[in-house]
C-alpha cells in the first residue's frame, strides 16, 4: 500500500514516453502523432511498421539536436493503424496540413489554384475563374498557377469566342447589349445577337482550345475566314482575323515551351543556406498555365529529398495530380509517393526526373527560377533581419521581434465597423496570420475609433489568455503597432490591465500621421515615454509606415467586403421558405427583388415552385415594408 503522505508518480516524459507506447504497437503500416505539455502537436509521422519506426525514437544517441529536442518535449504519442503504407502516407499528409505541427516540414501559403470553368447548367453557357470543388456541371481547365494567369487567359479567351462572363441573374434582366458588347468580348446571347446553336459552337471551340486543340482550331478559323473573304463577307472575315490573333496571343505568351509535353507538373528544389525554394510548372494541354514559387517551413539539416518528397505529398494533399511529375531530383521514397498519387486518381502516375532531352530542358528552366527566386528570398531575409534589430533598437525591445501586430480600423460614418490585424515577422508579412474582426458591440457609438480599437483588443488577447489555459498552444506577439496616437495607445494599455496584462507581456507602440499628414513626419507613443519622431530617411521609419499601411490596406480591404455583401443583400433572402431554388425562380420571373416586391397575390402564385403558403408569405413581407 503507497505511503498517503507520498507524492503522486510524475507524468512521463521524453523518451519514457516513447518506451512506455512501445511495448504496446504492432508492426503495421500507421500514423502516429506526437504531443507536448501543452497539448500542442509537435510531430506527425507515417511508417511502413509503427513498431519499428517508434523504436528508433527509444534508443539513446544518434539524433539530431532537432529530432532530440523533439524526443525530450514528447508528453504523450497517438496512433492510427491503416491497411497500407501508401494509406499512411497520404493520411501524414492530411494531418500534417490541418495540424501544423511543429517539427514537420510545412507547405506555406497552400493556397487552392484557380480554374477557368466553362458551365454547362445553362442553356447559354458562362465562362468564368472558379475554385473550390467541382459541384457545378461543366468543363473544368487547370489548375492555373495564378489568378493573373487565369484572368489573363480569360481576357483573351473573351476576345477569341465572345463567351458571357456575367451571372445568370443579369443575364436573364438585360434588354440590351452590355458595354462587353460594344468593346467585342461578348456575343450578347441575353438580347438574341446570336443563336443559341452558334453559340455554343463557340463554347465547344473554346473547350476545344482550352483541351490543347489550338492547332485545329487554328487551321478551322483560317479556313473560315478566307472563305467569307472570298464571299465578300468581309465584316465577318474581320472577326474571324481578330478572333486568331487573340488565339495566337494566348499561345505567344507562353514563359516556357512544353514542347511533346501535354500534361505535366515541373518541380525544382533549390537550397542554401537552410532555406529552400521550390519552384512549380504547370503544363496542361500542352500549354503553359504558369509557375508558382513556394518556400517550404522546415529545420536547416533537412535534405532536400525528403523536404521535396514532404511538399509533394502536401501540394496534392487536395488537388489530383497530373499524369506526368517530372522533378530535378528525385524525393525520397519515390516509389511510395507515385502509388500513393496512383492511388487517388485511379491511373498510372510518373514520377521521375529526366535526364536527356526536352523535359530535362524545362526542369532546368525551373531550377534556374527556384535559384534566382531563392536568391532574392536570402537577399531579402538579410534586409528584414536588420531592420528587426532596428526596431528594436528603437523600441528598447530585448531581441529583434519575431512577430510584430500591426492594427487599424476602418469604416464610412460609422458603417460596417471593421478591425483589422496584420502580421510582419524575419520572412515579411505572414498573410496566413492576418485576422480581421467585425464589431459587434451594439453599444459602440458609430464611428467611435477608441471604442472599436477597444473591442478588438480585448477580443485578441482574451482569446490568448483562454487558449493559455486551456494548454492550447497561443500566440503573443514581439510587438503591438497600432495606427493612431496618444487616445488609442491608452486605451490598449487599459485593455490589457483589464485583463491581467502588462506592457512588459505585450510591448505596445503607436503611430500618429504627421503634421497634415505628411510622411515622414509621423509621432511614436510608448507607453511611460515622451513622444517622439526618426529621422526622414531613416530605413526603419520606412519600414514602420509599411507596416502601417499595409494594416490600413488590410482594414479597408475588410470593410469594403463586408460593405460589398450588404449592398448585395437581397431582401428575398429575409423570408422564410425561401432557398436559392425559389429565390432563381421569382429573379427570372420577375426580373428583380424589385419586381417581386410590386408583384400581385396571384402573380406570386403563378411561379413554379411558389406555393400558395409561400407566395402569402412574401407578399405579406413586402406590403409591411
Amino acid at each position: 500500500m503507497s505511503d498517503a503522505n507520498s507524492l503522486p508518480d510524475e507524468p512521463l516524459r521524453g523518451i519514457d514516453v516513447i518506451k512506455d507506447n512501445l511495448s504496446r504497437l504492432p508492426a503495421k503500416p500507421g500514423v502516429y502523432r506526437m504531443f507536448g505539455a501543452n497539448e500542442d502537436v509537435l510531430y506527425v509521422g507515417k511508417a511502413k511498421s509503427l513498431k519499428a519506426r517508434v523504436s528508433n525514437y527509444a534508443r539513446l544517441g544518434g539524433h539530431t539536436q532537432r529530432i532530440a529536442a523533439m524526443i525530450a518535449s514528447t508528453a504523450r504519442m497517438e496512433f492510427v493503424v491503416t491497411e497500407t503504407e501508401t494509406e499512411a502516407l497520404l493520411l501524414e499528409a492530411s494531418l500534417i496540413k490541418a495540424l501544423k505541427p511543429r517539427f514537420n516540414i510545412l507547405l506555406r501559403d497552400d493556397k487552392s489554384f484557380p480554374y477557368i470553368l466553362i458551365r454547362r447548367d445553362h442553356a447559354v453557357p458562362q465562362i468564368l475563374k472558379y475554385r473550390g470543388s467541382k459541384r457545378v456541371d461543366g468543363d473544368y481547365f487547370g489548375p492555373f498557377a495564378s489568378a493573373n494567369a487565369v484572368t489573363r487567359t480569360l481576357d483573351t479567351l473573351q476576345k477569341a469566342f465572345l463567351l458571357r462572363t456575367c451571372e445568370d441573374s443579369v443575364y436573364a434582366t438585360r434588354d440590351r447589349p452590355c458595354m462587353l458588347h460594344q468593346i467585342k468580348r461578348c456575343s450578347a446571347p441575353c438580347v438574341g445577337l446570336i443563336d443559341k446553336q452558334t453559340y455554343s459552337q463557340l463554347a465547344d471551340q473554346a473547350a476545344d482550345f482550352l483541351r490543347g486543340k489550338a492547332n485545329d482550331l487554328h487551321s478551322t478559323l483560317v479556313e473560315q475566314m478566307e472563305t467569307a473573304a472570298a464571299d465578300m463577307d468581309f465584316e465577318q472575315a474581320a472577326s474571324l482575323r481578330d478572333r486568331i490573333r487573340a488565339l495566337a496571343v494566348v499561345r505567344a505568351q507562353q514563359d516556357i515551351n512544353p514542347v511533346g509535353i501535354e500534361e505535366a507538373d515541373i518541380f525544382a528544389i533549390c537550397m542554401e543556406g537552410g532555406v529552400s525554394a521550390v519552384q512549380v510548372f504547370f503544363i496542361r494541354a500542352g500549354q503553359n498555365w504558369g509557375a508558382s514559387i513556394h518556400f517550404p517551413r522546415h529545420e536547416k539539416d533537412e535534405t532536400a529529398e525528403a523536404i521535396l518528397a514532404a511538399f509533394l505529398v502536401q501540394f496534392y494533399d487536395k488537388r489530383l495530380p497530373p499524369r506526368t511529375i517530372l522533378t530535378n531530383q528525385l524525393p525520397e521514397q519515390a516509389d511510395l509517393i507515385s502509388e500513393a498519387f496512383a492511388f487517388r486518381v485511379g491511373s498510372k502516375v510518373e514520377l521521375r526526373s529526366p535526364k536527356r532531352g526536352d523535359k530535362k530542358s524545362l526542369v532546368e528552366q525551373a531550377e534556374r527560377s527556384a535559384n534566382e527566386a531563392l536568391s532574392r528570398k536570402l537577399s531579402e531575409r538579410v534586409s528584414q533581419t536588420r531592420l528587426l534589430a532596428e526596431v528594436a533598437k528603437t523600441f528598447d525591445l530585448s531581441a529583434p521581434p519575431t512577430r510584430i501586430e500591426v492594427y487599424d480600423n476602418s469604416h464610412i460614418q460609422g458603417t460596417n465597423m471593421v478591425g483589422g490585424m496584420v502580421v510582419a515577422g524575419p520572412d515579411g508579412f505572414e498573410k496566413s496570420q492576418y485576422r480581421k474582426f467585425n464589431i459587434k458591440d451594439p453599444d459602440i457609438t458609430p464611428g467611435d475609433d477608441y471604442a472599436m480599437m477597444a473591442e478588438v483588443m480585448r477580443r485578441r488577447f482574451k482569446r490568448a489568455l483562454k487558449d493559455q489555459k486551456d494548454g492550447k498552444s497561443m500566440v503573443f506577439p514581439d510587438l503591438v503597432l497600432i495606427d493612431g496616437g496618444l487616445g488609442q495607445l491608452n486605451i490598449v494599455v487599459n485593455i490589457l490591465n483589464e485583463l491581467g496584462l502588462t506592457t512588459a507581456d505585450v510591448p505596445l507602440v503607436s503611430i500618429a500621421k504627421g503634421v497634415e499628414r505628411n510622411a515622414g513626419r509621423e509621432q511614436f507613443f510608448q507607453p511611460g515615454k515622451a513622444p517622439f519622431r526618426l529621422p526622414e530617411n531613416a530605413p526603419v521609419l520606412y519600414y514602420l509606415q509599411r507596416l502601417r499601411d499595409e494594416a490600413h490596406r488590410w482594414a479597408i480591404g475588410a470593410h469594403r467586403a463586408k460593405r460589398s455583401s450588404d449592398l448585395r443583400k437581397n431582401p428575398l433572402d429575409e423570408i422564410e421558405g425561401i432557398g436559392p431554388a425559389r429565390k432563381k425562380a421569382l429573379l427570372q420571373y420577375f426580373g428583380s427583388a424589385r419586381g417581386v416586391s410590386r408583384a400581385k397575390l396571384a402573380d406570386l402564385r403563378a411561379v413554379d415552385g411558389v406555393s400558395e403558403a409561400v407566395a402569402k408569405r412574401i407578399f405579406a413581407y413586402f406590403q409591411q415594408g
